[in-house]
């Protein structure tokens, strides 16, 4: 590593050299990460990089490695395209046409996205990684995403996305960029990628709702397009049918709260006497809570409400949610881990890691 760059009065690679008593080739491997050095000098490094106050120059160091140390982390969606530009104050439109609620808006305000970050985050600090956020909800968001990488301001890529349609993840492997998915992709793309056993959640559901003695379940789903949607309501229909009920009340929601309490209000209304209900997310069954109550039924006395993921709404529902626990904040960092293996080994085939989720049981159900 060189220190042309670094400013007149700082630490310098022959300073740390001198107080290790090693050599600035050495103290550059182990800055540099190389890993067949001797432990005891490594330590002898360390200790001299502290005592001196040392810092390596990001801007030499790219020079030689051609890496950045900023990876995309992308929140990405396939919504409707904008027929033309907003005008100038005006409210910006979501993905499914309703005015009031940006893209960016429904991102934050879902407790899902912030356990990403946290993850990603969590992980790739202590490796002198950051990451960068970026939106690509658009055609031409998506294509910046990809301009970007392909100029080199991030390494690589890591790809949340909220639409089955979505072609990112497509545009990032025909490019041959690094990138990883969080969940299986709905195209097929030789894309890594981590995912939860979809179905082995939905039958901890079903399980525990048959066990509470529930006999006329319904099921308030996500998206029907979206692979994990579609993987959660087989696994539940599955178990029901299994244990000898062949048919369950299906209501389709949007992962919002507001979509559950519409998904509540329709199930009741076809079917009063329902005793328990399957949220395809926190935020979902805790809507369905909010008009249960509302409608004088008591939760979990005259309906159990189980959710999916355990996210903060889980907690901050009244009664506090019972529901299938997606690891998500360990998934995002396996997502990180399998990035930064791509990135070392550009040429290594892609994988998948799925992960097992567990019910967590509280007061709902």
């Amino acid at each position: 590593m060189t220190d042309d760059l670094r400013p007149a009065g700082t630490p310098t690679l022959e300073d740390v050299a001198r107080a290790a008593g090693v050599s600035r080739a050495t103290v550059s491997r182990v800055i540099n990460g190389v890993r067949n050095v001797d432990p005891v000098i490594q330590e002898a490094v360390r200790r001299a990089v502290a005592s001196t106050g040392y810092a390596p120059n990001r801007a030499a160091r790219s020079l030689v490695t051609r890496r950045t140390d900023a990876i995309a982390l992308v929140v990405s969606g396939a919504g409707v395209e904008p027929e033309t530009e907003p005008e100038e104050g005006a409210a910006p439109e979501d993905g499914d046409g309703s005015e009031g609620t940006s893209f960016t808006g429904q991102v934050f305000a879902d407790p899902f996205f912030g356990r990403v970050v946290t993850g990603v985050v969590n992980y790739l600090r202590p490796r002198g990684m950051h990451p960068v956020l970026m939106f690509a909800e658009t055609s031409r968001a998506r294509e910046d995403v990809v301009a970007f990488l392909r100029q080199g301001s991030a390494d690589g890529a890591l790809v949340v996305s909220t639409h089955a349609e979505d072609p990112l993840p497509g545009m990032l492997t025909d490019a041959g960029l690094p990138a990883v998915l969080y969940a299986r992709p709905a195209r097929a793309a030789r894309i890594s990628y981590v995912d939860v056993a979809h179905q082995d959640g939905a039958r901890l559901a079903a399980e525990h709702l048959l066990a509470r003695g529930c006999r006329r379940i319904a099921t308030i789903t996500g998206p029907l397009d979206v692979p994990a949607v579609q993987e959660r309501l087989a696994g539940f229909r599955d178990t029901m049918a299994r244990e000898g009920h062949p048919y369950i009340a299906i209501a389709e929601g949007r992962f919002t709260q507001e979509s559950g309490e519409t998904a509540m209000e329709r199930l009741l209304a076809e079917h009063p006497d329902l005793d328990g209900v399957f949220a395809a997310n926190d935020l979902m069954a805790t809507g369905a809570c909010h008009v249960l109550r509302d409608r004088g039924k008591r939760v979990p006395e005259d309906v159990a409400v189980i959710g999916f993921d355990d996210s903060s709404a889980a907690l901050a529902c009244r009664p506090p949610l019972t529901t299938v626990r997606q690891p998500v904040e360990a998934m995002a960092a396996e997502m990180a881990r399998l990035l930064i293996e791509r990135l070392a080994r550009p040429e290594g085939a892609a994988t998948s890691v799925i992960f097992e989720p567990s019910l967590v049981v509280r007061d709902s159900a």
